[in-house]
């Protein structure tokens, strides 16, 4: 009886952003644009850092990995989108659908601990100068950045294996352009409070601490320059953290305007426009704000644009 009732489920139905035929080449033309833009930006943040010896230091070293998981992380989602654009079909296979949610929960938990490394970084540096050559030595930083990977597969692992245990009934559409992880939740018909006590569990541990570390980070930071007596020093020092401030700023902010602010008449559509911020235009602004703010990175792409323009030139 029960295998009787066991829902079969060969595919999914991605709503997207809009179902009106008129904004199809809109969207389209604008999310190939940005997801070029986001490759190509991160592409050159990884290797004007692997080819200038002056950024060969822990908090670029942690900066060309979080370019690389900002690539992986746009390219689990949109990819896909622009596909059932251009073919105009909304569907995503059932093992297509978990497993563009493994590669997102894993490269956006990246994210979240590369943040958080980031800030520690910061703040060895500037509460603690003295031991910053040994704490966060190229040895500390591989380790730093393998218990970063090797933690990441767990929230994504664990989310997927119970999805996979669950039965779909129909209708089998998803309000989002990619496969999250609540909606498909809300389309069982099968017990789900297994994993709905996950996604609390692993969000508390996966998410919350890695911001609660950057708080921590920024507060004893800003304790440490308030105390400097150089208006100079205060400044220098504040200028260091600028990028990576913004950056965290923008990626929990929309992360957090889909998944904590209560529900509303408007939810799903402001949930996809905060998804689109935190999974499209955080990476894709990433690249700039560290090259515009950051004198040595701006000094790097300009030496790696400039070699590539003179091996091109005859």
């Amino acid at each position: 009886m029960g295998q009787e009732n066991r829902t079969s489920i060969t595919e999914f139905i991605l709503l997207g952003l809009s179902e009106l035929p008129d904004q199809q080449t809109l969207l389209f033309g604008l999310f190939l644009v940005m997801y070029l833009i986001t490759v190509a930006g991160n592409l050159l943040i990884i290797l004007a850092i692997s080819s200038d010896s002056h950024l060969q230091s822990p908090m670029y070293f942690f900066l060309a990995n979080l370019s690389f998981a900002d690539i992986c992380f746009t390219s689990a989602s949109i990819p896909k989108m622009l596909v059932n654009i251009e073919t105009q079909r909304q569907t995503i296979s059932y093992v297509g659908c978990i497993t563009q949610l493994y590669f997102l929960l894993a490269f956006g938990c990246l994210d979240n601990f590369l943040l958080a490394a980031m800030a520690y970084d910061r703040y060895v540096a500037i509460c603690r100068p003295l031991h910053y050559a040994s704490v966060m030595s190229p040895q500390h930083c591989v380790l730093m950045l393998s218990v970063c990977w090797a933690l990441t597969n767990i929230p994504a692992l664990t989310h997927s294996i119970l999805l996979a245990h669950l039965n779909f009934c129909t209708p089998h559409a998803i309000p989002h352009f990619f496969c999250d992880i609540s909606p498909l939740i809300k389309l069982a018909c099968s017990d789900t409070h297994i994993n709905e006590l996950m996604i609390i569990i692993l969000g508390a541990i996966f998410l919350i601490v890695p911001l609660a570390l950057i708080v921590l980070s920024y507060a004893q930071i800003t304790s440490a320059i308030l105390g400097f007596s150089s208006p100079e020093g205060r400044w220098k020092a504040f200028s260091t953290c600028g990028s990576h401030l913004t950056v965290v700023l923008l990626f929990y902010g929309s992360l957090m305007g889909v998944y904590l602010f209560p529900s509303s008449s408007y939810s799903v559509q402001r949930k996809s426009t905060a998804a689109v911020l935190y999974m499209v235009v955080t990476p894709m602004m990433n690249p700039f704000i560290y090259s515009l703010r950051n004198r040595d990175m701006k000094g790097a792409l300009g030496k790696l644009l400039g070699n590539g323009k003179t091996l091109s030139s005859p």
